[in-house]
This record gives C-alpha cells, structure tokens and sequence, in this order.
C-alpha cells in the first residue's frame, strides 16, 4: 500500500522517538536525499492511544496536537479517510480519522496516534 499526501511535515521527537507526521499548507524543506513521499511503503497500520505513551513522548504528541492548525488536521484526517487501509484499521478498533492527532511513519510501519476516550 501506498501513502501519499498533499504535503507533510516531520517533528521529530528526542531520544530516538520516530517523528510525527502532520498535514501541512505549505510543502516542508526536505534535504536532498530524503525519500519522496510517493515511495513511502506502508508494510502495516498500528494505532496507538495518546494515553497509553509514556508521559514524556504523550506530553510531545499533545503539544504538537495543540500546535497544529485546524485546517492542518482536517487534511490529514481527509488523507486517512482517502486510504481504505487505514480507514479499515481505525474502524476495527472502533475508532474514525476524526479521532486522530497525529501519524508517524517509520520504517514502513504507520502508527496512528489517537485520542481515545
């Protein structure tokens, strides 16, 4: 499956914590030899509730959760709405992309980041 989105941007986050993928306005700066988003391989879809973090990284995903523009999160919301995949992954633990703060992708494993109550 492939993943690919109108534009992102990546926050990483310290001690090796995979950054954070958030939908964007404006397309990031990225160096020359990062991989474009077309080639992004989404291997598997993990979601993970914000709740569930350690208190260091949630604290990290809900400041950027607080930071990130409302327009910013309805394009990735439509993002995940437009990929049957994970619409299917986040309707399997009852969730909807309406829920979703924030996405990761790493090493071709997808990790939702959701609030769940």
């Amino acid at each position: 499956m492939r993943i690919s989105t109108a534009s992102v941007i990546i926050a990483a986050l310290c001690l090796g914590t995979p950054a954070l993928v958030q939908a964007q306005g404006a397309q990031p700066k990225a160096p020359p030899q990062a991989p474009s988003e077309q080639s992004i391989v989404i291997r598997s879809i993990q979601i993970v509730n914000v709740k569930d973090l350690k208190p260091e990284v949630r604290s990290k995903v809900e400041d950027l959760a607080a930071k990130t523009s409302e327009d910013d999160l309805r394009s990735l919301r439509e993002s995940i709405d437009a990929t049957p995949e994970v619409v299917s992954a986040l309707k399997s633990k009852g969730l909807s992309s309406s829920q979703v703060v924030a996405v990761n992708i790493a090493d071709g494993v997808l990790t939702i980041f959701a609030k769940i109550t």
